[in-house]
């Protein structure tokens, strides 16, 4: 609720089209109740310019209405990597419920956008993905923007290994990006 939504608008719209295939592109979007009426029919022009479908729960598609581009969602639509220009949005009351449908259905790429200093470290503490962005694309989880180079092996999820276990692949990495409204050229 206490979000930049100039930035909010192109951090999403970067996330969602600036590679859609990609499994670091956003594929949903949580809006806090508190700026859902002024940032979503925002979000949806912006992104509708490009051709994005929005899958969106009931409370989003009260303040969006349908259209060829705005649809309900259905349960699928969460948790769901759509790799095409395709997301899902949903209303949530509070950073605990955000926190919940994340724990739910993330794992990979996840970004709060907000000026609430308190709110994003919350964010940073207690979201287990491998990289978590506060004002950022989620589009600068990659080898190359880590500069890591070349990706050896490609994920969705949190852990890559396998084969054998032992303590070297059981460690792994939370990469942790603070960013200023930052965009993936």
């Amino acid at each position: 609720q206490a979000a930049k939504l100039d930035d909010a608008v192109e951090i999403g719209f970067n996330a969602k089209t600036q590679k859609p295939s990609a499994c670091n592109a956003a594929d949903t979007f949580l809006v806090h109740r508190a700026v859902a009426a002024t940032f979503l029919p925002r979000l949806a022009a912006r992104l509708g310019a490009a051709g994005v479908e929005l899958r969106v729960d009931e409370r989003s598609l009260a303040i969006l209405g349908a259209g060829p581009l705005v649809k309900a969602a259905g349960p699928e639509d969460f948790g769901y990597e759509f790799l095409a220009l395709r997301a899902s949005v949903r209303v949530v009351d509070s950073l605990d419920e955000a926190l919940d449908h994340i724990a739910r259905y993330g794992g990979h790429s996840e970004a709060i956008i907000t000026e609430d200093y308190s709110a994003a470290m919350r964010f940073l503490d207690e979201v287990d993905s491998a990289a978590v962005f506060v004002n950022a694309s989620t589009r600068f989880n990659d080898g190359g923007q880590f500069g890591l180079g070349a990706e050896v092996a490609i994920s969705t999820t949190k852990l890559h290994a396998r084969g054998p276990m032992g303590l070297k692949e059981l460690t792994t990495y939370k990469w942790i990006v603070l960013g200023h409204g930052d965009v993936r050229p």
